[in-house]
C-alpha cells in the first residue's frame, strides 16, 4: 500500500479535501516535498518526470516574475493589473493541469511569493479561480501565498484571513509568511533586514493559526527560522529549525491538543541547507520545502556542460571537427540542448525527494 491507495488520490492536480489530506499524510509519516518554482514547460517536464521516477507526490509553483516570463518578456506587466503575471499563471496552470496526469503523481499546483505590491496578481488569480469554480467545482489552482511578511505583523495576519475567507468555499489552500526571509530573490532583496526579523515569535504563530483555523483548514505558516533566500558561503545563515518544534509545543498546550504538530509548516530558503536541517524542519511539521536557486544551478548546468563539450559543433550552421561541409543541426537544435538542462535539474530534484523522505511514498 502507498499513498495513492491510502488517501484514494488520483494522479494530476489535485485540490481541497485531497491537499488536506496529502499534507496530513506527509505531517503524519514524516516526509515533505519540494515546491519547484517552474517558469517554462521545460522546467515543468523536469519537475514531473523527477516525481514520476522517484514515486512521489510534488508541488509546482510560480513565482510573480516566473509567471511573467512565462506568458512572454515582450507582454506589459504594469504595477496595478500585473497583466503578464497573470496571464503568465492561467496559461501555466492550465499546460501543468492538462500534463500532469501522464506522469501519474499527485500535484499540489500553487503560486509562490505575493507580497503587498503584487496583490493585483493575487487578486487576478482568484478572479479566474472564482469563474472556474463555477464552471467546474474546484479552483483552478491549488494553492496560493500570500507573503505580507515585510507589513505590521496585525495587518499581515487580518489581510491574510480576508483571503483565506476568499478562497474558503472554494477549499483553496492559502500559505502565509510570518516572519521574513533574508537574501534576494526574484527581485525581493531582503539582504539588509535586521537578523532578528528572521525568527518568528510562538506567539506571532498562535495568532495565525487561532485567526485563520477559525476561517478554513486549508493554510500553513511559513515561519521563519533563519532562512535566507539564496546560497552563501557556509556559516553565514544560522539557521534554527528546532524552534519549529517550540512553536509546535506552544500551539500544542494553547489549543489543549493531543496532537503533537497541530499546524502546518513550511520551509522557505532552502537553497544550500544540509539535510540535517531539512530532516530537523521535516520533524516538526514542515510538509512543504522550497526549491528554487539549486534548481537554477543544475538546469544551467546541464546547458553549460553540452556547450562546452560541443562548442567546435556550435559555432557555425555547417562545418566541425569532422569536415567544413558537416551540418550542425542535430547539435543545436534546441529539443537536445535544452534536455540537457531538464536532465540536470531533474537530477537535483530526485536528491531532494529522498532528502525529504518523499521518494517512494506512492
Amino acid at each position: 500500500m502507498g499513498l495513492l491507495q491510502d488517501l484514494n488520490l488520483k494522479p494530476g492536480v489535485i485540490y481541497g479535501d485531497d491537499v488536506l489530506k496529502l499534507f496530513t499524510y506527509a505531517r503524519t509519516k514524516g516526509f515533505a516535498m519540494p515546491a519547484v518554482n517552474v517558469t517554462s514547460s521545460s522546467t515543468v517536464i523536469a519537475t514531473l518526470e523527477a516525481a514520476r521516477d522517484s514515486k512521489s507526490p510534488i508541488i509546482i509553483q510560480m513565482s510573480q516574475g516566473g509567471a511573467a516570463y512565462f506568458a512572454g518578456k515582450g507582454v506589459a506587466n504594469s504595477a496595478d493589473k500585473q497583466e503578464a503575471s497573470v496571464a503568465g499563471a492561467i496559461a501555466a496552470a492550465h499546460f501543468i493541469r492538462s500534463i500532469a496526469p501522464i506522469y501519474g503523481v499527485p500535484v499540489v499546483l500553487h503560486t509562490d511569493h505575493c507580497a503587498k505590491k503584487l496583490l493585483p496578481w493575487l487578486d487576478g488569480m482568484l478572479d479566474e479561480d472564482e469563474r472556474f469554480f463555477k464552471e467546474h467545482g474546484t479552483p483552478l489552482f491549488s494553492s496560493h501565498m500570500i507573503d505580507l511578511s515585510e507589513e505590521e505583523v496585525q495587518w499581515n495576519i487580518d489581510t491574510t484571513a480576508k483571503y483565506l475567507k476568499r478562497a474558503a468555499p472554494m477549499k483553496q489552500w492559502l500559505e502565509m509568511e510570518i516572519g521574513i526571509t533574508g537574501g534576494e530573490e526574484d527581485g525581493v532583496d531582503n539582504s539588509d533586514v535586521d537578523n532578528s526579523s528572521l525568527y518568528t515569535q510562538p506567539e506571532d504563530i498562535w495568532n495565525v493559526h487561532s485567526t485563520l483555523a477559525a476561517i478554513s483548514p486549508y493554510f500553513s505558516i511559513a515561519a521563519g527560522f533563519g532562512n535566507v533566500h539564496g546560497v552563501y558561503k557556509p556559516g553565514n545563515v544560522k539557521l534554527h529549525p528546532e524552534l519549529l518544534g517550540k512553536h509546535q509545543a506552544y500551539l500544542k498546550e494553547k489549543l489543549n491538543s493531543q496532537d503533537d504538530k497541530p499546524t502546518f509548516f513550511v520551509f522557505h530558503g532552502g537553497s544550500g541547507s544540509a539535510p540535517s536541517e531539512f530532516q530537523t524542519a521535516i520533524s516538526h511539521g514542515v510538509v512543504k520545502v522550497n526549491l528554487d536557486t539549486d534548481l537554477q544551478w543544475a538546469y544551467l548546468s546541464g546547458v553549460r556542460n553540452y556547450i562546452t563539450k560541443n562548442i567546435e559543433y556550435l559555432k557555425t550552421q555547417v562545418g566541425n571537427p569532422e569536415g567544413e561541409d558537416k551540418p550542425n543541426k542535430k547539435k543545436y537544435d534546441p529539443r537536445v540542448w535544452v534536455r540537457e538542462g531538464e536532465k540536470t535539474m531533474k537530477e537535483r530534484i530526485t536528491e531532494a525527494l529522498k532528502d525529504f523522505f518523499a521518494a517512494g511514498v506512492l
